[in-house]
């Protein structure tokens, strides 16, 4: 038997991480703040966000598993994927006529509230103190749409909006609230992972409805971040990382207690900035890269430096910034010996590959608009993950983390292509191109990648241009652009000083350092058979070979 209440108001209840879920499996006259006084029912409401992922990521997704599968905590999953994005056609004409009104009329979010219920879009409840809340609820959506989007209820996204909040209301909402009891339980959601503009909305409907809400994002994204300004507890994991699809079974492994804790040790010296890496640590982070601006005497101080003792190196939300060279030198220096032992030492290095005869690439004459197009997420910019399931992805028999870290410098030199354009050709034209390229790199240079510990040694490409062998191509440049996405040292030299890759880069993208002298026709000085066998054995010494 309801009492005759004619409001109901909710107060988030103050949580720890350790007394979140015991008070979420408490019935509202179980929780703080429930209250029945003239005709108001107040209840405590559960608001609560977990950021980041813990060490333990199997312990992680089980959990996640369990707050949505066991019934005692009653949980209803809402993410990206899970959503029904099914629509009854009637709603949606009846949404696209109240859409019509307003834009003929000027009227108050109420009156618009009231046109909703009218058209039958607003959910409708037994219980009286619900039923009023369901439209309160939509007002108070309507007045922060109003507020935040530019030109308010006019703006050209609320149709889309709308027409989510009020699918998902009737396909998430309707079945639980059915069941709802003010003096007893309310609905309670978990909303995992990415989202968009109308899942904040759909969310902060349910919020001012009363609905228990708990937020997780392994990357540390908040759904709710400028929409709740009253305070809503929130925990903070360890680490960052990309959301991984929710869970449809348990995972088997357990995380013994030595490896979380060295796990846990190896977190505490990433955020301390210490610099301790171990060997392969950040294989499955994604790197991207920062061109260093060097002077000439740099290159060959910084490209002996290993990453994480370059300037800016950084670690942090599954990503790691790599300082990286990219640079041409014209001409050669008047003292030849330097000239060349610099040359040498560097083109020695075990990580480096010398590229003496041109072009490093074969041209693809492979027709990829279509994967291209298709490989487009809603942001219009390549999406990584369409790319790496495609059938025509090369690279699926590398690790996950290096495929990971190939596909998405594609996509960012994909983004803001550094290629200059051909006769009547468009930037969408060359970014097909670029995309195309990405796929089809030399057997050499993707050993190059697969050798690359991203804190340690930094891969080299050198190319030594004489003019004599061979000529560099659109597809080198294309190669070149995406290695320096990825972190890749890159050195040209061009000993009579002329063009070849500022033919198809712009010039921006790379430091040109000018030495005293051109020669033309300058043979390649292989370094003496005794200089390069000690060289040798001092690295086997180095290495412990």
């Amino acid at each position: 038997m309801h009492l005759p209440l004619n409001q109901l108001i909710a107060h988030p209840v103050s949580l720890t991480y350790e007394t979140w879920s015991t008070l979420l499996k408490k019935t509202l006259p179980e929780r703080p703040n429930y209250s029945l006084e003239n005709g108001a029912i107040h209840i405590g409401q559960v608001l609560g966000k977990f950021l980041g992922i813990p060490i333990d990521t199997d312990n992680y997704y089980n959990q996640l598993f369990d707050y949505v599968n066991n019934p005692e905590w009653n949980l209803q999953l809402l993410s990206e994927e899970s959503l029904d994005k099914t629509i009854n056609n009637t709603h949606f004409q009846s949404i696209q006529k109240v859409i019509n009104i307003i834009r003929e009329q000027k009227l108050s979010i109420n009156r618009f509230t009231a046109f909703l219920d009218g058209e039958q879009l607003l959910l409708k409840s037994k219980v009286p103190v619900i039923h009023r809340k369901l439209r309160e609820a939509m007002i108070a959506t309507l007045e922060l749409y109003a507020k935040l989007e530019k030109d308010g209820l006019k703006n050209h996204e609320l149709r889309r909006v709308l027409v989510d909040i009020v699918k998902w209301s009737i396909n998430h909402l309707q079945p639980v609230l059915e069941k709802a009891d003010p003096q007893k339980e309310m609905p309670k959601f978990l909303w995992y992972g990415d989202f968009k503009k109308s899942h904040q909305y759909f969310l902060y409907y349910l919020s001012k409805l009363a609905c228990d809400i708990v937020i997780f994002h392994p990357e540390g994204k908040d759904i709710l971040e400028g929409m709740i300004h009253e305070p809503i507890f929130s925990h903070q994991f360890q680490n960052r990382l990309p959301a991984e699809l929710f869970p449809k079974e348990k995972r088997s492994r357990k995380a013994t207690v030595a490896y979380r804790a060295s796990k846990e040790i190896e977190t505490i010296l990433n955020q301390e900035g210490s610099g301790l890496y171990k060997p392969w640590q950040l294989r499955d982070y994604t790197p991207s890269s920062i061109t260093l601006k060097t002077t000439y005497d740099e290159l060959f101080i910084l490209g002996k430096e290993i990453a994480m003792v370059r300037p800016d190196f950084e670690v942090g939300n599954g990503g790691v910034k790599i300082p990286s060279i990219f640079a041409k030198v014209q001409g050669v220096s008047k003292n030849r010996k330097e000239y060349w032992d610099r040359l040498q030492s560097l083109s020695e290095l075990e990580n480096s590959l010398l590229i003496r005869r041109l072009p490093i690439t074969m041209t693809s004459t492979s027709d990829f608009r279509f994967h291209y197009r298709n490989a487009l997420g809603k942001d219009g910019l390549i999406n990584p993950a369409i790319m790496m399931q495609a059938h025509y992805w090369p690279y699926s028999f590398l690790s996950s983390g290096l495929q990971k870290g190939i596909a998405n410098a594609i996509r960012r030199m994909c983004e803001k292509p550094g290629l200059k354009l051909q006769p009547r050709e468009s930037i969408e034209d060359v970014k097909m191109y670029l995309f195309t390229q990405g796929l089809f790199m030399p057997k050499p240079i993707i050993q190059l990648l697969e050798r690359f510990d991203y804190s340690q040694h930094v891969p080299k490409l050198i190319i030594y241009n004489n003019e004599l062998s061979g000529i560099l191509s659109r597809s080198d440049a294309a190669l070149i652009l995406l290695l320096n996405q990825f972190g890749i040292d890159i050195i040209l030299y061009n000993p009579p000083g002329h063009n070849d890759i500022e033919s198809y880069l712009d010039e921006r993208l790379f430091d040109t350092h000018w030495l005293e002298d051109v020669v033309f026709n300058l043979e390649f000085k292989e370094p003496s058979i005794f200089k390069k066998g000690l060289f040798q054995g001092i690295l086997k010494n180095l290495r412990g070979d």
